[in-house]
This record gives C-alpha cells, sequence and structure tokens, in this order.
C-alpha cells in the first residue's frame, strides 16, 4: 500500500471550506476519543483492573493396561471431539512422527504406554500418540529392561511382545511372573504357545471361548499353528507385565488356565492340565445354564 495520495502536491492543493474543515476537525476528534475510550475497554475489567485470563479446564485421558491401539485411537478420538477414526488415519499416515523404535517398523501397537495423559485445547491426535510412545520409550528403554531382555535372550521389541502376552492372559497380578515363565519355557522347547489371546487380537475380538475352527485361522498371529511370538505386540503392557517378562517366575509350567476368576492353575503335566481344562468347561456350562 502507498501513501503518496496523502502528501500535500506543491502544484495542486486542494483547499477545504470553513465547514469542510470544521467536519474534518470533528471527525478527527471523534476518532481521537473513540480511541481513547477503546483502549481502556479492552486493557481493564468491570472494576477497573486488567481481567484476569480464564484458566482452560484441564482435562486428562487415560490408557488403560492392556487396551490395544484401535482402542486408543477411539479414545483419543472421543477425548477431543473427532470424527471416529481421525487418530487411526494419523496413526497410519506415512508422514506422522511418533518417534517409535525401528523394531516396531511404524506400528505403535505396544508403545502407546497406558497412563492417564493431559489433554488441551492445543492438543492434537499426533501430539498425544507422540506423548505416549516417548512415555513408552523412558520407560522400555530404561537399563534393566535391556538388561533383563540380554538375559533372557530376547530383543526389547520380542520382551514388549512377551509383556503383552502377560497382560492379555493373566487373571491376577500375581500370576504375571508366572505366565511369563509359561511363554520362555514353551519358547525354549520349541511348543507352539498356543495363547487365546493372539487369536483374540487377530480376530478383533476379547473372549475366552475358542472352537476348534479359531485354531486353524490363517493369521500370523494365531499361535496354535505358527511357533515362535507373534510378529507385534497385541496389546499395550502396562509396567508390571514388563517387570514380569524380563524376570519371570521360576518353575517349569508348560500349561495353565483359569478354573475361575482368582484360580488360575499352572502346570508341567498335559494330564493334569486336562483335567483343569475340564474343571474350567464345567464351570463355563454351569454359569450358563444356571
Amino acid at each position: 500500500m502507498t501513501y503518496r495520495s496523502w502528501q500535500p502536491e506543491h502544484r495542486r492543493r486542494s483547499r477545504l471550506t470553513r465547514r469542510g474543515r470544521l467536519a474534518l476537525l470533528l471527525s478527527g476528534a471523534a476518532l481521537v476519543v473513540a480511541a481513547a475510550i477503546a483502549v481502556p475497554l479492552l486493557l481493564l475489567g468491570d472494576d477497573g483492573r486488567p481481567p484476569v485470563p480464564v484458566p482452560e479446564k484441564r482435562r486428562t485421558l487415560l490408557v488403560p493396561e492392556g487396551w490395544r491401539a484401535g482402542q486408543v485411537y477411539a479414545a483419543v478420538d472421543r477425548s477431543l471431539g473427532l470424527a471416529e477414526g481421525t487418530t487411526r488415519n494419523v496413526a497410519d499416515a506415512p508422514a506422522t512422527a511418533l518417534g517409535l523404535p525401528a523394531a516396531a517398523q511404524g506400528n505403535p501397537e505396544g508403545y502407546l504406554f497406558p497412563a492417564t495423559y493431559p489433554v488441551a485445547a492445543a492438543t492434537t491426535p499426533e501430539s498425544l500418540l507422540r506423548y505416549m510412545v516417548q512415555t513408552a520409550g523412558k520407560r522400555f528403554g530404561a537399563d534393566h529392561i535391556t538388561a533383563g531382555a540380554q538375559r533372557n535372550k530376547v530383543s526389547v521389541h520380542q520382551t514388549v511382545i512377551i509383556a503383552s502376552i502377560v497382560q492379555a492372559e493373566a487373571d491376577t497380578g500375581e500370576d504375571m511372573g508366572k505366565v511369563a515363565r509359561v511363554v520362555y519355557n514353551r519358547l525354549a522347547q520349541g511348543m507352539a504357545l498356543q495363547m487365546d489371546s493372539t487369536l483374540n487380537y487377530a480376530m478383533g475380538r476379547s473372549t475366552v471361548d475358542t472352537t476348534h475352527a479359531d485354531t486353524k485361522i490363517d493369521s500370523p498371529f494365531n499361535t496354535y499353528e505358527r511357533p515362535g511370538l507373534p510378529p507385534t505386540p497385541i496389546g499395550n503392557p502396562g509396567e508390571q507385565a514388563m517387570a514380569a517378562a524380563i524376570q519371570p517366575a521360576k518353575g517349569d509350567w508348560l500349561y495353565f488356565v483359569t478354573v475361575k476368576p482368582g484360580d488360575t492353575r499352572f502346570t508341567a503335566d498335559y494330564a493334569e492340565h486336562q483335567a483343569n481344562v475340564e474343571e474350567f468347561n464345567a464351570n463355563r456350562r454351569a454359569a450358563t445354564t444356571g
């Protein structure tokens, strides 16, 4: 913008009549008065003091232990008031940088650390997911985690996978160390893990009822058919499950079943395990018909 047209010219000077001069003076005075009034109105409150900024209402998002990435995405959408699927799309976008470890191969599953996170007006799906991944990096990157993984002859990423299975399978916190031991014992013997939790992950469900047909599905998460660990974590484990994964309980167990809530039985004897499974099925039938 140029202001030349407002400057007087030597050759041609505009002349105002007395009436014109009076109108200009009045309009200028009005602008000065308006400016003088407007500034105090902006800076002062009703009592003449500067207004106190209204603090933003504090909100939080709780991510429980064991939630799958899909559950976390849905919770972020709800918390931020976004359309369903928005956070998942952000997480899947190639341009999204969450700071995941290389072993995760861009998959946040297992690294959305369970905790309570602050949510502000400026929070975005990417910033919130990045915060979760950074928290996991601090917890999982600790020296005792690395040392535990080396002691068990697995990588830190494999330890996260084991911890996610422990989180999903253990009925109580006290059982976590035993479940972890079963995983390591089976891996050591070249046995299939045969974990229902990995089947549930493959089928996008959560249930204690597994059919024979379920164990035959074609999936890398079918640990009935495929030996070794599944390719990724099956959820986001908490610190207790991670602690069990790096320091499992001592025992020769190869089998376990939760016969009823609070009563998980571990054994190395297959016949004993079959008897425990039958008791579990009897309890389920009684609950259905009762």
